[in-house]
């Protein structure tokens, strides 16, 4: 039964290994944001600093000039609201000035994102 339970755990923590977002590809990725929001996500003029994304209300950056539906949206970038944002922008925010057709491949997105939580 232990030896059961062992293998099983093995075959859990193999599967998450292999689901595990790669924040160094999300780095590399992360070029295409860049011209918008800097190579560091610090931001620019034409997007919002990055940097403690992870947690922060959508649209609270001081200073930086969001659409009315980025300010009324009421999210909290957690990790499934930035995922499902960098996706299709637009499909999660419907009005946002963001112009990115997003990223259509789940792991590209995934590993944006955990690019996005080592911005502190």
């Amino acid at each position: 039964m232990i030896r059961t339970g062992l293998a099983f755990a093995a075959l859990l923590l193999a599967a998450a290994s292999a689901e595990a977002a790669d924040a160094d590809h999300g780095k590399a990725v992360f070029e295409r944001c860049a011209p918008c929001h800097g190579p560091a996500g610090a931001g620019t003029e034409n997007g919002p600093s990055l940097i403690g994304v992870v947690g922060r209300k959508a649209g609270s950056v001081e200073g930086f000039r969001y659409s009315p539906p980025m300010k009324r949206s009421g999210l909290n970038w957690d990790e499934a609201s930035l995922k499902a944002f960098v996706a299709d922008p637009q499909a999660v925010v419907k009005g946002t000035r963001m112009p990115f057709d997003g990223l259509k491949d789940p792991a590209d997105a995934a590993d944006v994102v955990a690019y996005l939580a080592t911005l502190k």
